[in-house]
């Protein structure tokens, strides 16, 4: 059963996705988080369940996250999203530490893919279905400014920021 919730946050409203998986945090694994107006965010489909209350412990994660209280989710993704390649990039992406950025290019050597493989390391992230949690904003250009974003350059800058991560734009 798929079931979502909205959270306000400073980046706007969220919209988080899941699945009900027993044992992780509200029995639900996020399968997707959307930020307004993002390039292929989620939308509510007919015979999704809003369920607002198994959404609860990923929405305090994010509140404490956003109050700078938290540097690290502690949050079960959904199973079977993206292809083998996309989840070696995004497990990667989970190696990055709060508060540091890396480039399109060091994750690329991270997965043993350099040099052609930074364009589809950068197509992948763009691809990241649970943005802030899965934190793809901290991937900057080798020369450290900073590069598209799904949610928006904006909200990146903005993530950043928060986490004390120093970037020019």
């Amino acid at each position: 059963m798929t079931m979502y919730a909205t959270v306000d946050s400073p980046l706007g409203e969220l919209l988080l996705v899941g699945e009900e998986a027993p044992g992780a945090v509200g029995g639900v694994a996020l399968a997707s988080l959307s930020l307004p107006g993002q390039k292929g965010a989620a939308v509510v489909q007919d015979g999704w369940v809003h369920a607002p209350e198994a959404f609860a412990g990923i929405a305090e994660q994010l509140r404490e996250y956003f109050e700078g209280r938290l540097t690290r989710f502690d949050i079960v993704p959904a199973e079977g999203l993206g292809t083998d390649f996309q989840r070696r990039v995004w497990a990667a992406l989970d190696t990055v530490p709060y508060g540091e950025t890396v480039s399109y290019g060091e994750i690329a050597e991270r997965i043993g893919t350099p040099g052609a493989g930074v364009r589809a390391v950068g197509t992948a992230i763009g691809r990241n279905p649970l943005l802030v949690v899965r934190p793809c904003h901290r991937v900057i250009g080798a020369d450290g400014t900073l590069r598209g974003y799904a949610g928006g350059v904006e909200r990146k800058e903005q993530l950043l920021g928060l986490e004390g991560a120093l970037a020019v734009r």
